[in-house]
């Protein structure tokens, strides 16, 4: 079986994406007072009492309205609705019902599905003479809770938890690969996930920057189980005009930090960005495993040296992440989208592999015969041995006489050494040098 879902609906500015962050423990979803600042299914670990759950945030639903955005967002909600065992449907309980809250609970009562009417924002023990008319919608006595002040969530989530099924997996989940889809706005990084998942898990349209927050899709093939997690792409600063946009650069750099491989998404009818460049930076600057996804490859006008010119001319842009693995595919057709699962598991083997410690120096002791150490003043740099401390990235401990004379060119020679007994591909390699006694 798999984890409960737990998922969160109500028409905009009730407080859905507070409730989340609060369940979630974290500030995953923005909240701002603005109406429709959530317009994905956005994804989060929950965990009540020792059981384990997967929370769904939707967005602000509001049927009335026909925009395609809108259209989007009830897709989305719908979905996410029909796989819940669970659905908390949030209404401000201090601002009585609406037509919309009414025809949202029209919706529930017809999917048949386990519903939680909550009764947000109301933050005191004084019950308003509001929350009595929430019977009208017929689901049952509503809970009254404060999300913002975490008033009455234990006995919400007391509530929620005897709906799960007890063949459940509620233990936590430690074995799923962790994937960030990084990018400048609009480069396929959305239609990437849909094509790979085989469902419209994240909103696609053309209008760039469609996605705010980062959203999490739980993924399984071939015995491998990921998180993908699509971010919205980053655009000069100059054009961040939003709050809420700014938090979404926030919220981009974050899911680089859970991460554990990024896969930058780069637009193949433009080549790399500055953008793209920046955000590389950040996920290399931070020990992140690193794969380029050269995108739109179908549109692309090529010759017989096409490949090889792009080629090159990412990794003159990309230098400082040589080690990141190329894959040009076409998220559209999907052409080539298989090669880039099949580059996600290998990566991943790399950045977790360990190298024992006599094999380590045997790769050093010969690194050394054939290139001696630099020397500065008639002192020469002697390295006694190595040693592997961790990975997730791969990170070596060198001991050396005087670290100050390991030159950065001797470094990378090292790690050339490293990298062509057993690759490393699309992992950097972190070394720190320490003397005796330290």
């Amino acid at each position: 079986m798999s984890r409960p879902i737990v998922c969160i609906v109500g028409r905009p500015n009730v407080g859905k994406s507070t409730l989340f962050n609060k369940m979630a423990g974290r500030r995953i979803a923005i909240t701002e007072d603005v109406p429709g600042v959530t317009r994905d299914r956005i994804y989060a670990e929950g965990e009540w009492l020792g059981r384990f759950f997967t929370i769904i945030d939707t967005g602000g639903l509001e049927p009335e309205k026909d925009d395609i955005v809108m259209q989007n967002i009830k897709k989305q909600a719908e979905m996410a609705i029909e796989t819940a065992d669970a659905i908390l449907f949030v209404v401000d309980g201090l601002e009585g019902l609406t037509s919309t809250d009414k025809e949202i609970a029209e919706i529930l009562r017809k999917s048949g599905r386990n519903v939680i009417l909550v009764a947000n924002k109301i933050d005191n023990r004084k019950v308003p003479d509001e929350l009595y008319e929430l019977f009208e919608l017929g689901l049952g006595q509503p809970m009254a809770v404060s999300a913002e002040q975490s008033l009455g969530l234990g006995d919400l989530l007391d509530e929620v938890v005897k709906y799960f099924p007890e063949d459940s997996e509620t233990e936590k989940d430690d074995e799923s690969i962790r994937v960030a889809f990084i990018g400048r706005p609009n480069a396929g990084k959305s239609s990437l996930i849909n094509h790979i998942l085989g469902e419209e898990r994240v909103i696609v349209t053309d209008i760039p920057g469609t996605t705010r927050d980062s959203i999490d899709s739980y993924f399984e093939h071939g015995g491998n189980k990921y998180i993908f997690v699509d971010t919205a792409g980053l655009r000069r600063k100059r054009y961040i005009t939003e709050k809420v946009e700014r938090y979404s650069v926030v919220r981009t750099l974050t899911a680089v930090d859970r991460a554990d491989i990024c896969v930058l998404v780069v637009d193949g009818t433009q080549g790399v960005t500055e953008q793209d460049t920046k955000i590389a930076g950040y996920a290399h600057d931070n020990g992140k495993a690193i794969i380029v996804a050269v995108n739109k490859w179908d549109v692309v006008d090529k010759d017989d040296k096409t490949y090889l010119s792009h080629e090159k001319e990412i990794r003159e842009t990309l230098g400082f992440i040589n080690y990141a693995p190329i894959v040009f595919i076409s998220a559209k057709t999907g052409k080539r989208v298989d090669k880039l699962l099949e580059m996600i598991n290998i990566v991943n083997n790399n950045y977790n592999m360990r190298i024992s410690t006599g094999v380590l120096n045997d790769i050093l002791n010969r690194a050394i015969l054939m290139n001696q150490p630099p020397s500065d003043k008639g002192k020469r740099a002697k390295i006694y041995y190595g040693t592997q401390v961790s990975v997730k990235p791969p990170r070596f401990v060198i001991f050396v006489n005087i670290k100050e004379l390991m030159h950065f060119s001797y470094v990378r020679y090292l790690e050339n050494q490293i990298r062509s007994h057993f690759g490393f591909a699309g992992t950097p390699i972190i070394f720190e040098f320490r003397e005796k006694g330290e």
